[in-house]
């Protein structure tokens, strides 16, 4: 069974199983994401075709990863007009494996609970300036450097001689 599917401007062939890069989408790692915005649904030899969509069918996808795509370098130039320009352009994409496509009226199977990683803790930064405080020995007073006699500006250059 295979879908075509319309997300971020684009439309994609799809089948259960499948790893797609797909602009970015604002959801985390490892969330659930369905797809209902289904144009055509191919079961072996029978074709179900939405005008524009198929009514009540749906793919269902886990995001993979949040990455971004391979550099893009623009140049501009007018020749003989020292006209040059160059930009570069990294487009954000989101990697989803295709879990499951349903067809209209199919029962969908229940989301599996999201397992979430606690993330690692950094120590604080008042602890680690403590501790470092404890290691060393603390400076009494730094020695001041010695004060610069300042020249008599009242007097001319005239006088001076």
């Amino acid at each position: 069974m295979f879908a075509v599917i319309k997300t971020g401007g684009k439309q994609y062939k799809v089948a259960s199983g499948d790893v797609l890069a797909i602009e970015r989408l604002p959801v985390e790692v490892g969330s659930h994401v369905d797809f209902e915005e289904v144009l055509l649904i191919g079961d072996g030899g029978k074709m179900t075709v939405g005008a524009p969509l198929v009514a009540g069918a749906a793919v269902a996808a886990t995001v993979v990863e949040q990455t971004r795509g391979d550099k893009i370098l623009i140049f501009k130039k007018k020749r003989r007009q020292n006209y040059r320009r160059r930009k570069g352009h990294r487009q954000e994409l989101t990697i989803v494996k295709i879990a499951d496509i349903y067809p209209p009226g199919a029962t969908r199977k229940a989301k599996p609970a999201v397992e979430s990683k606690p993330a690692a803790k950094k120590p604080e930064a008042p602890k680690a300036k403590e501790a470092k405080a404890e290691a060393k020995p603390a400076k009494k007073e730094a020695k001041k450097p010695a004060a610069k006699a300042k020249k008599d500006s009242s007097k001319s250059r005239k006088e001076k001689k």
